[in-house]
């Protein structure tokens, strides 16, 4: 399987590191690290997330890091996953349809 990270799930993980860098550089650096492994886990485990309802081969996986976690919304078709969003726990509508 081959990963793409869509034009604005590369603006989510942009806006994540310069919110985080403001408050902790080590921070940014660690969080963005996790999530890009977590997204390359998926070249090998395609099928970990949870479905999302509502939106038919959508998945979001859940990663834990500081406070509250952080999701990747992806979608498989053929041998590509695309990564279409990241968002903080703390954002609205997200991990609240688990």
């Amino acid at each position: 399987m081959e990963i793409e990270w869509l034009p604005g799930a590369l603006r989510d993980l942009q806006k994540l590191r310069e919110f985080l860098r403001l408050k902790n550089s080590g921070s940014a650096l660690k969080a963005a690290a996790k999530i890009r492994k977590v997204a390359s886990t998926l070249e090998v485990h395609p099928g970990i997330g949870f479905k999302v309802e509502d939106l038919p081969g959508f998945y979001d996986i859940v990663i834990k890091f500081g406070v509250r976690d952080y999701a990747l919304r992806y979608r498989i078709q053929g041998n590509i996953i695309y990564i279409v969003a990241l968002r903080h726990g703390r954002e609205a509508g997200f991990l609240d349809e688990q």
